[in-house]
């Protein structure tokens, strides 16, 4: 889940030097299976002196827990601190988001990306209201019958906020339990996966849930992270590839995902003041988000030509290209897209000064409206959709409009 980096303050250039000893050779060494309860040790006195005032250990609401596991899936820690903030601040208690529209719970989460998590949130918490009366649940299997929740978030709610004796094993964990027994085959893989899950399970102390399982997530955030910080680790006596001399070959990593490059066009409609947007299909990538029409621009076509075509494809609109507002890049899993933006206008627009076109006819989008640059502001976007909208309205709205 803790996907930060070492923050650039010096209080953790601070760890002590001193670790748990098992004897007095020179290069000591402790075998982990057999150290179990002094390796749980080394980790909670590290926690207690060198955790984060991160918000939700404050109070260790359910709430709070949920929504910041949920949060710092592939986002590192200070963008997730600073959307948790937001997100509190507008929505602080199940009901309050369960009372929202999905818009406004997409616009919060705009630019955290993988939108079904929120779409997945807003479920969760109408389920919390409608069957739990707004409390969330304690019991592991209605946790994780939650919209959204796996195993990892359910088993983290569940020790985390209610102190269950359950692991919590993400990429910091793998990480960490990778070095320690010198795991030589991919995490993610059997019959690494099982031993890592086995191992995890086995090192959670009675009635230390979690205090050990924010202990281990936190030490492979910022000791046990992708360059490890050895000497500065607390139970470094008994991690196997520190002693052969192995920690930057683990974890061993699996097969990588290749990136696949797309070339997009798109348009911004104006007309009479207002902008054309459609939202996008819900099971598509970007769903239910609001954007300028466009899409691929094919092998030997130019970009002018293809938003041209797209909009006549998408929406039925005959438009020509009246202005270039240039090339945004954005990148996001396995894809980068370079995408040209165009202002457009319509080839026959309405005779009347202050009417609007016909209907669109649709065929990529669930919903369309004309909207006024106020209004989009409010509208949730895909990033790089939200870059053009930014570049073009937020300082000279009316002068872009004449």
């Amino acid at each position: 889940m803790y996907s930060m980096q070492p923050s650039t303050t010096n209080r953790f250039s601070q760890f002590p030097l001193t670790r748990l000893q098992c004897n007095s050779s020179a290069r000591r060494h402790c075998p982990p299976k057999t150290h179990l309860s002094e390796l749980q040790k080394g980790l909670l006195d590290w926690f207690a002196e060198h955790k984060r005032p991160l918000p939700w250990r404050a109070s260790y609401t359910p709430y709070e827990v949920w929504i910041s596991e949920i949060m710092l899936q592939q986002t590192q820690m200070e963008r997730g601190v600073q959307y948790f903030k937001r997100w509190m601040t507008r929505f602080p208690d199940v009901r309050s988001l369960a009372a929202a529209s999905e818009d406004e719970v997409l616009r919060l989460w705009e630019g955290l990306g993988y939108y079904s998590r929120a779409r997945h949130i807003l479920a969760a918490a109408r389920h919390i209201v409608q069957e739990h009366k707004g409390r969330f649940p304690s019991d592991l299997a209605a946790i994780r019958a939650l919209p959204g929740v796996g195993p990892y978030t359910a088993g983290a709610i569940a020790s985390i906020a209610f102190g269950k004796k359950l692991p919590c094993v993400d990429a910091n964990v793998e990480r960490v339990l990778a070095r320690i027994l010198n795991i030589d085959t991919p995490v993610k893989q059997e019959p690494a996966a099982s031993n890592i899950r086995e191992t995890a399970l086995k090192l959670v102390p009675e009635g230390k849930a979690r205090e050990h399982n924010q202990a281990i997530m936190e030490l492979g955030a910022l000791v046990c992270a992708r360059i490890p910080r050895c000497d500065r680790c607390p139970v470094s006596v008994y991690c196997i590839s520190n002693y052969e001399g192995l920690t930057d070959k683990r974890p061993v990593p699996g097969k990588k995902i290749a990136v696949k490059p797309f070339v997009v066009a798109t348009g911004v409609l104006l007309h009479r003041g207002r902008i054309f947007v459609q939202k996008r299909h819900i099971g598509r990538v970007w769903g239910n988000l609001w954007e300028f029409p466009g899409g691929k621009v094919n092998e030997g076509e130019n970009a002018k030509t293809a938003v041209v075509r797209k909009f006549l494809e998408e929406t039925g609109f005959a438009v020509y290209t009246a202005q270039e507002y240039g090339i945004i890049r954005h990148s996001y899993t396995t894809y980068k897209i370079t995408m040209h933006c165009f202002g457009v206008e319509l080839k026959n627009p309405p005779c009347l000064t202050d009417s609007l076109p016909p209907p669109p006819l649709l065929t990529a989008a669930c919903a369309w409206q004309w909207a006024d640059p106020a209004a989009i502001e409010t509208l949730p976007m895909p990033a790089p959709h939200r870059k053009l909208a930014q570049q073009i309205f937020a300082t000279s709205e009316q002068q872009c409009l004449n």
